[in-house]
């Protein structure tokens, strides 16, 4: 069987940094501890299960500050803001409470963030397209004061509120699909031309996305290994999908049914930033054997 993987596929520059920063801290013995990190660091069991080992924890954590002001107390040596960034309002309870933070947002959300706050402080209406329960999303949008508006779909632009003489500008979540945001930033130019669109949609996710769908047009099936729960993985598989509906969804290789590969000469792999390459590569050997 004729295997093609992703060249993007496996961990993405962020995500690879906020999981190498973790292990480099729990293993230091100068970091205080116990480490708590807030939310899932990746979507990703296996990884999950390896910094657990190493005595790291997990404050649950759904966007809501509120819920989880009572978890940041003294028993935490140092807490891990993850590589989908937060709003400041962490930051200013974690240093009152004289909690050690450990920032590994991602570098692309960071700029989203302060495109966010710059321009929110200018006098713009911010708007942010991306799906608003997203932990990135929430945490652009409390940059901007909890002003901003969010949309997530075309249909949504009709329903912007934006007051006379308004100036506008646009943040999209990182992972977005950056066809979609085309389509989405296009509609807000046609109705509001003096809109200013702020490019944040990170370039390794739009090269993921572009070899996604050229595996699904030059393959028989295309499996994404990445999370139910990973946002970029589910677009990963959208855009496959809609190209070839032999697009399979999995975390690991036990997921593979066996009658998927029923005269199946040739295989396109990718995987969402949150899949590590060890998981990847045991999907690639065991297709690979396959005759």
């Amino acid at each position: 069987m004729k295997v093609t993987l992703s060249k993007y596929a496996g961990f993405c520059d962020g995500v690879n940094g906020a999981y190498e920063k973790v292990r480099e801290i729990a293993l230091d013995p100068r970091v205080k501890k116990p480490i708590f990190v807030l939310g899932s660091l990746v979507h990703n069991n296996d990884v999950i299960k390896k910094i657990e080992k190493l005595g790291v924890k997990k404050i649950d954590f759904n966007g809501s500050i509120s819920e989880v002001v009572d978890k940041l107390n003294s028993e935490i040596g140092t807490l891990v803001i993850t590589a989908h960034g937060i709003g400041p309002k962490i930051f200013e309870i974690a240093k009152e409470k004289g909690i050690n933070v450990v920032d590994t947002t991602c570098p692309k959300v960071i700029k989203a963030q302060r495109l966010a706050k710059v321009f929110f402080g200018r006098g713009y209406q911010l708007v942010i397209i991306g799906e608003e329960k997203h932990k990135e999303v929430q945490g652009i949008y409390r940059w901007a004061d909890k002003k901003a508006q969010i949309i997530s779909s075309v249909e949504d632009v009709e329903n912007l509120d934006i007051k006379d003489n308004q100036k506008i500008a646009v943040v999209s979540q990182t992972t977005q699909n950056k066809d979609f945001v085309d389509r989405v930033t296009g509609k807000i130019i046609a109705r509001y031309p003096e809109a200013e669109i702020l490019d944040t949609v990170c370039l390794t996710t739009k090269n993921r996305q572009e070899e996604a769908a050229q595996l699904a047009r030059e393959n028989d099936l295309v499996f994404v290994v990445g999370s139910a729960e990973s946002s970029n993985s589910n677009r990963l598989w959208e855009i496959a999908k809609n190209i070839n509906d032999n697009t399979y969804f999995i975390e690991r290789l036990a997921d593979i049914k066996e009658k998927w590969l029923e005269n199946v000469e040739c295989v396109g792999i990718t995987g969402g930033a949150s899949s590590p390459k060890w998981v990847i590569k045991d999907v690639v050997k065991y297709l690979e054997r396959l005759n």
